[in-house]
């Protein structure tokens, strides 16, 4: 047999055995329902429930906008598709009426659905599956308190293979964490605690970890920052460049309660989002866990290199930019200067309050400057103890070729780069 046939019978045969065990994997049954000892719902159990809810922040993705808590229709648009969230009020024909605790707890765990369907990461089950069984259970008992309300989700609409739900088994085979959150014996309980709601019930590195082509985490790359539905979530690693490394644990609590920490910069999008409804409700203990965790993970390096003072910052006052600054007679800095610098100020500090400070911040050291388009489109508001600030829409008030101007021209001035923002990109985050 000559070397080219040895070759080709080799692939036929590494052919037929991956058809071989890619057709077990979709014959096997789904994971049997775990018997399950389930604890009485009392108010205790109820209000446990309400806790974990809130610190797993279901509401967010639950709620459509305008609609009724927890009954869902939330549109995720993702690269290969669109996918809808479902009712989990205890609505016996729309929603999780008919579940038993056994099978609520295998959707957690194991992203299977009550009928054995594969479900899709959509729902974070990579990070639930860390939750433990007391605290799953309790979230179901907190659910089925709740008003049913009969709300039918879209369907939803995925492109070919996604739409396939059984290639979710390679997925999982992949992705799936092997166990639950277990303590480390050589960690105190706060920094315990804190891993448990950042990895587990915060489920943190959903947004903030990048993602593959498979859309799997990348578990070497976790908690390094990725953009996502629009947005992007930073670099919340210790590396003092990249990340929060310069934070303290009082700058990261008070950020995740409040959406500000001095010199910090405020929260928008889906982070504000996530502090409002989630984070915000959180103990004092809980988030000064959580900031005891991230300052203890492995640093990375991912994301824009703060700049703190770039020439056109450092020669800049109060009131003024330099003399003879790039972009000096550019549109990006007419609008800036018309719309933008009496909040801001030219020498990033800000105006009127601290929160409206850009010195520092990633947005603006982001030559992409894609926080910085989706603020200027839809504005942004933030009451802290430092005060209150709110910031306007742009959209309606600005082209996409004028926003794309003045993003880059952020960028340049108070991030020391040049900006890389298109009208096209602008277009396509009014659309997201």
């Amino acid at each position: 047999m000559t070397r080219a046939r040895r070759a080709w019978s080799a692939l036929a045969a590494l052919v037929v055995l991956g058809l071989a065990v890619a057709g077990a994997i979709l014959t096997w049954p789904a994971p049997a329902v775990p018997a399950v000892q389930v604890p009485p719902a009392t108010p205790a159990l109820i209000a446990q429930g309400a806790y974990v809810a809130t610190a797993a922040d279901c509401v967010a993705c639950h709620t459509k906008a305008g609609g009724t808590p927890y009954a869902g229709g939330r549109a995720f648009r993702l690269p290969f598709g669109t996918i809808y969230s479902p009712n989990i009020t205890p609505d016996r024909d729309t929603g999780l009426g008919l579940w038993t605790d056994a099978e609520f707890l295998r959707a957690v765990h194991k992203g299977v659905d009550r009928d054995g369907e594969q479900l899709y990461p959509a729902f974070p089950y990579t990070s639930y599956a860390r939750m433990s069984d007391a605290d799953a259970l309790a979230l179901k008992a907190y659910l089925f308190s709740l008003r049913p309300v009969r709300s039918l989700a879209p369907e939803n609409d995925l492109a070919f293979p996604f739409n396939q739900r059984p290639l979710m088994r390679f997925w999982k085979i992949l992705f799936m964490p092997r166990r639950g959150f277990e303590p480390r014996a050589d960690r105190p309980p706060e920094w315990n605690r804190g891993a448990y709601l950042v990895t587990a019930l915060g489920h943190c590195g959903e947004c903030h970890t990048p993602r593959n082509l498979a859309y799997g985490l990348k578990s070497g790359e976790a908690l390094s920052g990725e953009t996502i539905q629009g947005w992007t979530a930073w670099n919340i690693t210790p590396d003092p460049q990249h990340g929060i490394g310069a934070w303290t644990e009082a700058d990261i609590a008070a950020y995740l309660r409040y959406g500000y920490a001095t010199g910090r910069g405020a929260a928008n999008g889906p982070m504000k989002e996530a502090i409002d409804a989630s984070l915000s409700k959180l103990s004092p203990a809980d988030l000064h866990a959580m900031a005891v965790y991230l300052k203890t993970v492995p640093a990375k390096t991912r994301g824009p290199a703060l700049e703190l003072n770039p020439v056109s910052l450092s020669a800049s006052t109060y009131l003024g930019p330099p003399v003879g600054e790039p972009g000096a007679k550019g549109q990006g800095r007419r609008i800036f200067e018309g719309a933008c610098a009496s909040c801001h100020a030219w020498n990033g500090q800000g105006q009127q309050t601290e929160i409206a400070a850009l010195r520092g911040l990633a947005s603006v050291n982001d030559p992409k400057a894609v926080n910085v388009v989706q603020t200027v489109l839809r504005g942004s508001s933030v009451t802290a103890p430092q005060g209150h600030a709110f910031m306007p829409a742009f959209a309606a008030a600005y082209s996409d070729a004028e926003i794309a101007a003045v993003s880059n021209y952020v960028v340049q001035h108070f991030g020391g780069r040049a900006g890389e923002v298109t009208p096209g990109d602008v277009a396509k985050a009014r659309r997201q």
